[in-house]
């Protein structure tokens, strides 16, 4: 029937009375009945979907991972991945193999370039230059690593690499590998050359090779988000969350700012071992003072008053050998440290400093009616899977707690 058009009354014929032609006008209209019926019916069921949805959403509880770039915020997204889900299809695995080839080839670009570099601006720069039949290899190399298209790594290739890594001078540039951005993983990387260079190398769902994954280095840029229970996959056998990781370096955090509302808890990892690296967006900025910045402008955000924190004290493995190494108070965060002891007890000392940093951080940029909200500091190591599983359950516990004494339970 036309929406708007005027409709000519109905002309009854002599032999036919008004009712009974409206009876039948109104049978011939019956078909039109049954499809607002229908549409009913199914508008009803869109309107049970979306209560249920609604009600389903109310119970899953949104838990944002923020911290700095470099942080290893992204590895503990992968570990909830492999530990609380079905882990990476064969799609996404297949894709690490080009991501892997790729670190290697800007690793060791990154170490002969910062040997150069060493050689040319050091005291004593003797110790930083090549081997004269390495130079050939190395300026090979740093061009394929400068390529936004890596080759794939070739057993031939894989030997030259070795060769270079193995040089005096690369050895000592690497340990000076805080100046110059060289990743965490280098090491990991160089030590699995041969294996990474075989022809159908793709790192599978056996445990050594999900190492390879948790190592391979993929700058997060927007956002991502996994949906998961450190119980179960059932939220009988425990709580659901759905965790959101987000870029961490300075030009990917206005990505942030919608994620903000609604946040049952924030996981923010700071790296402790970075206490004397600088940005990698900015290599005048130390990476530990950018954290501890980072961190109080999350503290302050109004949209946190009711969100548990929880922070990670990220990359220990790091910084228990490091602390021996470098001194604490190089960061100027630090700059009251006192060594203490020496072996274990200087590692628990330092990282006891470390902690009340966070601490008193925290307590200092909290508003007076929101120092009582959970908050929790773990120390972490994000390649450390039992670690990472054992935290995880921790902080399922906390949540948990937090819920039912907010629901006057406790």
């Amino acid at each position: 029937m036309p929406g708007n058009q005027l409709v000519p009354l109905p002309q009854f014929p002599c032999s036919q009375s008004p009712t009974e032609s409206m009876g039948s006008f109104c049978s011939r209209q019956q078909p039109l009945n049954e499809v607002d019926s229908d549409e009913n019916i199914q508008a009803a069921e869109i309107d049970r979907r979306i209560a249920q949805e609604t009600k389903t959403e109310q119970h899953i509880h949104k838990l944002l991972l923020l911290g700095a770039g470099e942080s290893g915020k992204s590895t503990i997204f992968k570990q909830i991945r492999l530990l609380f889900q079905t882990g990476f299809d064969e799609a996404e695995l297949r894709s690490y193999t080009s991501v892997i080839h790729a670190n290697v080839y800007q690793t060791i670009k990154i170490l002969y370039d910062g040997a150069k570099e060493l050689a040319e601006n050091e005291p004593n720069s003797l110790k930083y230059v090549v081997r004269t039949d390495n130079k050939e290899i190395g300026e090979k190399l740093s061009e394929i690593g400068s390529r936004m298209d890596s080759p794939c790594l070739t057993k031939e290739i894989a030997k030259e690499i070795a060769t270079l890594w193995n040089d005096t001078a690369i050895q000592e540039t690497y340990s000076h590998g805080n100046i110059l951005q060289v990743p965490d993983c280098a090491q990991y990387f160089m030590e699995n050359l041969e294996r990474f260079s075989e022809v159908n190398y793709i790192p599978t769902k056996l445990l050594i090779l999900q190492e390879d994954v948790l190592h391979a280095r993929v700058r997060t840029t927007g956002v991502v988000e996994i949906q998961f229970s450190p119980v179960g996959e059932s939220r009988k056998s425990g709580e659901v969350y759905r965790l959101y990781d987000v870029g961490g370096q300075r030009n990917e955090r206005r990505k942030w700012i919608h994620l903000f509302e609604g946040v049952t808890s924030v996981i923010f990892c700071a790296a402790i071992s970075e206490y004397d690296q600088m940005l990698f967006e900015d290599d005048t900025k130390n990476r530990m003072m950018e954290t501890k910045e980072l961190f109080e402008w999350v503290l302050k955000q109004s949209c946190f008053e009711k969100s548990s924190f929880m922070l990670f004290l990220n990359k220990f493995d790091i910084f228990e050998k490091k602390v021996h190494r470098v001194p604490l108070n190089v960061c100027e965060w630090f700059k009251d440290y006192q060594p203490m002891g020496s072996g274990k007890q200087e590692v628990e000392h330092a990282y006891e400093f470390v902690k009340k940093k966070f601490e008193e951080l925290y307590f200092q940029n909290s508003k007076p009616d929101c120092v009582d909200r959970a908050f929790k500091i773990y120390r972490t190591t994000a390649l450390d899977q039992k670690l990472i599983k054992k935290t995880f359950k921790l902080v399922d516990e906390t949540l948990r707690r937090r819920n039912l004494i907010e629901a006057g339970l406790l």
